[in-house]
């Protein structure tokens, strides 16, 4: 049986719609779960797994004294440990990004931060793009943000 081209795009929309109401209907888990109730804190969570989709919130590198390190590069561990540490959480690993996005206050640091980034991971590197930003909380170089799919 022939589709016509008409029907063709009527067809993917009610696949993706089908598909996404599928996913809607499994549920919510949140990983470092934030809410309306909690006061003094940002008001999101460090990410939400739908079905086998992580979406992830941005995150920065800063210590735990919220002070940036004084190295792109030792800048860059600390949020992609952070994303990793996320990640974990929900059972996957970095090999389960499929869309990431830097935030980068001075894309001058682009080869530092590659440099690390490409240590986290052993398969396919994701999509990504590498984004200049103004300036970012805290001072910091970097604001990380991704969804992984497990695989």
């Amino acid at each position: 049986m022939r589709i016509r081209p008409r029907y063709t795009l009527a067809l993917l929309l009610a696949i993706g719609i089908s598909a996404n109401h599928a996913e809607a209907q499994q549920g919510r888990e949140y990983i470092n779960a934030r809410s309306a109730t909690d006061a003094g804190v940002p008001p999101f969570s460090g990410a939400v797994l739908v079905g086998n989709t992580l979406y992830l919130s941005g995150t920065i590198g800063v210590d735990t004294n919220q002070q940036v390190p004084p190295t792109a590069e030792a800048e860059a561990r600390l949020v992609l440990d952070n994303v990793r540490n996320t990640l974990e959480a929900a059972g996957m690993t970095m090999d389960d990004l499929v869309s990431v996005q830097i935030f980068s206050s001075d894309v001058a640091d682009y080869d530092a931060f590659n440099a690390v980034y490409r240590t986290y991971f052993e398969r396919e590197f994701p999509p990504r793009a590498f984004l200049g930003a103004g300036t970012l909380f805290f001072n910091a170089r970097f604001e990380v943000q991704g969804i992984a799919v497990r695989r």
